[in-house]
């Protein structure tokens, strides 16, 4: 073979899990690594989340105040909520051990940092093992000015997450300011004066220097990347791997416009992201209805390593799954608005076409999409879905990107927000009915239980606000629970939603050495995988950050494997 390039360590994308075992694999030992990318900008999905990584006993949480939590109950808790077939003891253990490891390794070693959220739970609280908090973590804060020219390359947090489009936010801001908690004006003013205030970088441009949430745990990392002097290659999309004596041996890539074979000397890691935007292959895999277009996953993620993969070999699992959640299309936005906070405040239910509800609208994203798709299955139509909601609600909570209106009122809006794939209102809950095609009879049930519910407390279909989860981002000045409210005020308004995701899970199946396997167990000598590319361990997504967690660990499990790196 003529290589036109070569590398102890090819490592293939650049979100949290590739760019974590770039490093590992430089602090071990391996320090001829290269990164390489297919888009233009780093970070992929990792970069568009929130960043939350769910790893339960970390320094981060035992540093806030958390010494109530140990790895027996958060096994006994993942064995609770995952199917037995779906993820072994044995690599749920491996991973409950060796994430604060990894962890601790690259607090030490690189500018990656964290923060525990002791407010998050869990998102099964019901289950045992559980905790309302201290086992999620969101990044730090990042200044972006410090990557330099790669500053502009990083790929930004979704839009949803952003303040006048231009201003970041961190999760826990999120939930102070969509919910209007205590204290919301003065954060909000706040980050609105570090903004304008900024002088220097306004001058420079409209970003703020301030990365938050997905791009701050990429950009703190890739720092640390650029620091190392580690290359990372844009524009470079991997076409196929190359195999010799029945090992991985290196990759084909098209890198700008050109074939090049790209050595591996020790090692190929897979960390490239899922298929949420290969139509063909989600029509393959995935539970029907499903569309690219209703995915906030990196438009990127198309699957072709996964598929090159499975052509050479490698036995793959949970091809059937995504990161779920319901998403809304924002007119003029790119990718769709993930919808997490607004259908869990009270004044709202989601309806289907023969306006009736399907699902306990607070219950975390993961679990809502998979109980909707479970109805389907049962004869309940789910393809069609709208967030319906009154006045009194749209006053008090934002909506995607609408905010409250004693913000923005109604005739401020922009028109184009009103639309069959948006926003519809109306003056009663008929006319609402009959402008969107749903059951009038049916809706106007649905709209009274819901004001009977919240006058008791009680959702006596679903038991709406029983759950921890559900609660967190009720509003505590709704009761007796502060995920009902009635919707009595005109006039109503419909926001239409999709069963959507944030990436699909299913991949190469690989061992507690993040090693791919074959379809007959054994190894794939060679090749590596993490993140979406690879078979889920949390298929049931106990809580936020369940895709990150496992990705940075499995990264950290590989390097240690290539290198033969001793604790």
């Amino acid at each position: 073979m003529n290589w036109d390039h070569s590398a102890d360590v090819v490592v293939v994308g650049s979100g949290n899990g590739a760019l974590t075992a770039a490093l590992c694999c430089y602090e071990m030992g391996a320090t001829d690594v290269l990164i390489i990318e297919k888009a233009d900008q780093y970070g992929g999905s990792s970069s568009l989340s929130g960043g939350g990584v769910w790893i339960p006993c970390s320094h981060y949480a035992q540093e806030a105040g958390a010494t109530d939590d140990n790895l027996d109950d958060a096994l006994t808790y993942l064995q609770s909520t995952i199917p037995p077939e779906a993820s072994s003891e044995e690599m749920l253990r491996t991973y409950l051990e060796n994430g604060p490891k990894m962890l601790r390794f690259m607090h030490d070693r690189t500018h990656m940092r964290y923060v525990s959220l002791g407010q998050y739970p869990d998102y099964y609280n019901a289950s045992e093992g559980s905790r309302e908090g201290h086992r999620t973590m969101e990044p730090e804060a990042f200044n972006i000015t410090k990557l330099e020219n790669r500053g502009a390359q990083l790929r930004p947090t979704h839009p949803m997450m952003y303040m006048m489009d231009h201003i970041p936010i961190s999760q826990k801001d999120a939930h102070i300011l969509v919910g209007q908690l205590k204290g919301w004006m003065l954060l909000g003013v706040k980050l609105v004066a570090q903004y304008f205030l900024d002088i220097p970088q306004r001058l420079r441009s409209k970003r703020s220097r301030k990365a938050t949430c997905g791009s701050a745990g990429v950009g703190r990392l890739a720092l640390s990347v650029q620091e190392k002097n580690i290359p990372l290659w844009l524009n470079t999309e991997m076409l196929d791997l190359i195999i010799e004596d029945d090992r991985v041996v290196g990759i084909t890539a098209n890198k700008n416009g050109r074939k090049v074979n790209i050595q591996g000397r020790k090692a190929v890691i897979l960390a490239s992201g899922g298929f949420e935007n290969n139509q063909e292959m989600r029509e393959k895999y995935l539970p029907q209805p499903t569309s690219a277009k209703w995915s906030a996953g990196n438009k990127h993620n198309t699957g072709l390593p996964i598929e090159k993969a499975i052509g050479k070999g490698a036995a793959c699992k949970g091809m059937d799954g995504a990161w779920w959640c319901t998403t809304f299309h924002v007119p003029g936005v790119d990718y769709p608005f993930l919808s997490i906070m607004e259908k869990s405040y009270p004044g709202n239910c989601v309806v289907n076409r023969h306006g009736k509800r399907v699902a306990n609208e607070s219950m975390n994203y993961q679990a809502y999409v998979q109980t909707c798709y479970e109805a389907k299955k049962n004869g309940v139509e789910v393809d069609e879905l709208w967030m319906v909601f009154d006045a009194r609600f749209r006053a008090n909570y934002i909506v995607g990107p609408m905010m409250t209106s004693k913000l923005l009122p109604d005739k401020k809006l922009p028109q184009e927000l009103f639309c069959d794939d948006f926003l519809t209102m109306a003056d009663s809950v008929d006319e609402l009915a009959d402008k969107v095609g749903i059951d009038k009879a049916n809706l106007v049930e649905t709209v009274n239980n819901m004001a009977a519910y919240a006058k008791s407390g009680e959702d006596l279909e679903f038991k709406r606000g029983s759950f921890a989860y559900d609660r967190y981002y009720g509003d505590p000045e709704v009761k007796p629970n502060n995920c009902l409210a009635p919707m009595t005020q005109g006039p109503y308004y419909a926001v239409r939603l999709s069963l959507g995701d944030f990436g699909t899970h299913g991949g190469l199946l690989v061992n507690e050495n993040s090693q791919v396997l074959k379809e007959d167990d054994s190894v794939m000598a060679g090749l590596y995988a993490t993140g979406n590319c690879s078979a889920p361990l949390l298929p049931s997504y106990p809580g936020p950050g369940s895709t990150l967690g496992p990705s940075m660990t499995f990264a950290y499990l590989a390097a240690k494997n290539i290198t033969g790196y001793k604790d």
